[in-house]
């Protein structure tokens, strides 16, 4: 027999209750979501299997949970993914089931788990986020092998539309891409204008540049910068055999020797002394403003905004934990975070406070008693060989909100 149906709340209902109630609730309801979501995919899983899906005149699994659920395409090609791959990983099929960790978290894992690893995935799946577990799974995945050929590159253009859709390999996408939000950064704003049009109005500026003669790609130095964390050894080895090491390209994953090889031929070579573990710098009491290579490797250790659920990665500045001038704190990176605008100006006027090694782990602490916790980039966290793929510690559950 079919499972009694939550039904739902009515509007009278939902005005009687506290805000404390109704977070509860959500809470609650996205804990079901995700079990919910963990028995359809077991269930379809089997269905699949056993073909049954044929006996509804379906053409293919994906196109039976579009006409039964009602799903998108995407959304339906997802779970049918999923529920193959958990079939092998009992574990993270268990935290699904009991609403510990959501679809999407479990998606993310699905590619890069085996059934050696389900446990010890589904172990850190729990308290952390998708865009965390897609820096794990990223970790996770063997080093890049030299292209054998040039990557595809192509423009496409919808006149219908007004749009146009690139495919560039990772390097030129990168370039392209520090070019366009240097360039949008630099167009006055009144801070009503949204950042995709000004990257818009910064395209077209760098297309009439190159028209008028200009040279855009190769213009003055310090328009932009493209930033790759390489071992030495990969820019210097001149024995001609192909090398084990590779490198990290900032905002991009990683890249071959033989990429990193050809990026310092092409560009301006920036040497930064790092400890043992490919980390920077430390300034101390001497200045009170980030160094630009500390500004980068926050971003590359934090990726984007550390206020945990945050995904902006463009507009950030260095938070000091322990302030310069209030606390004596020192400019160094384990008291340096990233945090976008909005969340910069909420940890110092609406209550939060942060707190930790930002190297390591980080707590915000809001009103109410809510705790939250956050982590750097699992990449970061790696040694310069793929050869140490250990996981980083579990992060703790957030505390209980008030």
């Amino acid at each position: 027999m079919p499972a009694q149906r939550p039904g739902a709340p009515s509007a009278a209902t939902l005005a009687k209750m506290s805000k404390d109630e109704v977070r509860a609730e959500a809470k609650a309801a996205a804990v079901q979501v995700a079990a919910w979501s963990g028995r359809f995919a077991l269930y379809y899983g089997e269905l699949d299997r056993r073909d049954a899906w044929r006996d509804d005149g379906a053409a293919s699994g994906e196109s039976w949970i579009v006409a039964e659920t009602g799903a998108s395409v995407p959304t339906a090609r997802a779970q049918a993914h999923v529920a193959e791959r958990l079939f092998d990983l009992p574990h993270l099929a268990e935290s699904l089931c009991s609403g510990e960790v959501s679809f999407d978290q479990v998606r993310v894992l699905a590619d890069v788990a085996t059934p050696e690893t389900d446990a010890e995935l589904a172990e850190a799946a729990r308290g952390r986020s998708v865009i965390e577990l897609g820096e794990l799974a990223r970790a996770a995945a063997p080093p890049p092998k030299p292209a054998a050929a040039p990557e595809r590159r192509s423009v496409r253009f919808n006149a219908r539309t007004g749009t146009m859709t690139a495919q560039l390999p990772a390097v030129d996408f990168t370039t392209v891409q520090a070019l366009v939000e240097a360039k949008a950064k630099k167009i006055p704003s009144d801070g009503t204008t949204p950042w995709d049009e000004r990257q818009g109005d910064a395209f077209m500026d760098i297309m009439a540049g190159a028209t008028s003669g200009g040279r855009p790609m190769g213009g003055a130095k310090g328009v932009y910068l493209v930033v790759a964390h390489v071992p030495l050894e990969a820019l210097i080895d001149q024995d001609g055999a192909e090398s084990d090491l590779f490198g990290e390209l900032e905002r991009g994953g990683l890249i071959s020797a033989g990429v990193t090889r050809r990026l310092a031929c092409e560009g301006s070579v920036v040497v930064a002394i790092d400890d043992a573990d490919g980390h920077t710098m430390y300034e101390g009491r001497a200045t009170r403003d980030a160094t630009p290579a500390q500004r980068r490797e926050i971003m590359r250790r934090d990726r984007h905004c550390r206020f945990p659920g945050c995904a902006h990665v463009v507009f950030h500045q260095p938070h000091h934990m322990d302030e310069w001038q209030r606390d004596d704190g020192p400019t160094d990176l384990d008291n340096l975070l990233a945090l976008c605008t909005y969340h910069h100006a909420l940890v110092h006027s609406k209550g939060w406070s942060v707190s930790g090694d930002a190297n390591v782990e980080v707590t915000f602490s809001g009103p109410g008693g809510r705790v939250t916790t956050s982590r750097p980039s699992p990449l970061w966290t790696r040694v310069s060989t793929q050869t140490d793929r250990r996981l980083p510690a579990k992060r703790p559950r957030a505390g209980p909100s008030g």
